[in-house]
């Protein structure tokens, strides 16, 4: 378990009905791959994992417990990852990647 309140049982908990919708997000490399093996981890999806992630931070909350921070340290080992919260506004895209056109756009730019 990864959610401190998760010790609820789930078929006694209100449902709510939501809509999800398709996103696209730019995210740094290694960060994704630690929350990717995270969400695997705990046979889940990626998306699951980020609601739950952002709904406990709009409500102040942590959402990791010890046991789940300790795994998130391994992955990030692994990953090589050594960023932290402080480097969260100082993060830097390396100069000369560009987001690849989209077929439709490398259509368009073709024709004319």
């Amino acid at each position: 378990m990864w959610y401190r309140g998760t010790l609820v049982r789930m078929s006694e908990s209100p449902k709510f009905i939501i809509e999800r919708v398709q996103t696209g997000v730019r995210m740094e490399k290694r960060l994704l791959k630690v929350l990717k093996a995270f969400a695997e981890f705990h046979d889940m999806t990626l998306g699951d994992l980020l609601e739950g992630i952002v709904l406990h931070a709009f409500d102040g909350k942590a959402p990791f417990s010890p046991p789940s921070l300790s795994r998130i340290q391994e992955l990030k080992k692994f990953y090589d990852l050594d960023l932290d919260s402080a480097a969260s506004h100082r993060l830097k895209e390396i100069r000369g990647k560009v987001p690849r056109k989209r077929a439709s756009e490398k259509s368009r730019s073709e024709k004319s």
